[in-house]
């Protein structure tokens, strides 16, 4: 292979019961978001699926010499269906979908909107900006992997606060004022322009619409039939596989309540909004 087919790492997420592989790719924003970072993001798939064994030699190898990181492994491999470590690597390898995360100094538009244009499998980015002061002290700001994410697996229970597995989730609940939810949602059977965890927009197969004040609540939902990018935009456009059923009880904001009224896409589940009386309930 050449050295440009080699990722700058592997990161193994054990957050859920499904465990996912990514290909780490460290960029700067300055290089072209089409010639050199979306380029090697396609040599990486590419040698990927041609090299599968290689990669799995490549994670067995590594966690052999950072035995924590093998004992981590060892044990979610038993507490997760799996017969051990060895099983564990081969279902990260072999049975998995490709993705890779791009950990980037800036994310710009342009390369936002290849990286959702250009691709059909995952591309996670994470934006990492690093400050100096005069002294010659480093600091790091960025958000945490799959945060915007994480925030809606979390739910209220009688026992207490309870994490969903990220795997469960199957639906998005979009914020809508009233002219484009009838317009857009019901009048042509689809809802752009949204941002969207494109490593989780695979497993979409539900839309729900949270209707703004004066209604403040959860009044529809729909299957999904197919998730694609919007236009140059970077964000995607979701296609409902049928008309929007609307839901018998509403799922209502309480006023003053721990859940706030919606202004972005948020994640969930469709056995949480069954059950959900109010927004309290989902999330």
């Amino acid at each position: 292979r050449g050295r440009q087919n080699i990722p700058d790492g592997y990161l193994i997420d054990l957050n859920g019961r499904v465990p996912r592989l990514y290909v780490v790719e460290n960029e700067l924003a300055a290089h072209d978001p089409l010639r050199h970072i979306a380029v090697q993001i396609l040599q990486f798939s590419l040698s990927y699926e041609s090299e599968l064994n290689r990669v799995r030699e490549i994670l067995f190898e590594s966690l052999q010499t950072q035995p924590y990181l093998m004992e981590q492994c060892q044990h979610y491999a038993q507490t997760n269906g799996f017969r051990n470590s060895d099983h564990l690597l081969n279902a990260l390898v072999f049975d998995s979908e490709f993705a890779a995360l791009v950990i980037v100094d800036e994310m710009s538009d342009d390369l936002e909107n290849v990286l959702a244009e250009k691709f059909r499998f995952g591309v996670e980015v994470l934006e990492l900006a690093r400050y100096e002061n005069n002294s010659g002290d480093h600091i790091y700001l960025f958000e945490p992997f799959l945060s915007e994410v994480d925030v809606d697996l979390v739910q209220s229970t009688s026992s207490g606060r309870e994490k969903v597995d990220i795997t469960e989730v199957d639906t998005v609940v979009v914020p809508a004022r009233e002219d484009g939810f009838r317009e857009t949602f019901l009048g042509q059977d689809q809802w752009y322009a949204i941002r969207m965890n494109s490593i989780l927009a695979p497993q979409i197969a539900y839309i729900a619409v949270y209707r703004v004040a004066p209604i403040s609540a959860i009044t529809h939902i729909a299957p999904v039939r197919s998730i694609e990018p919007w236009k140059d935009t970077g964000k995607y456009v979701v296609n409902l596989a049928a008309p929007a059923d609307e839901l018998q009880k509403p799922i209502v904001l309480v006023k003053k309540g721990r859940v706030k009224a919606l202004q972005n896409l948020r994640y969930t589940t469709k056995e949480r909004l069954d059950s959900a009386k109010t927004l309290d309930d989902v999330w």
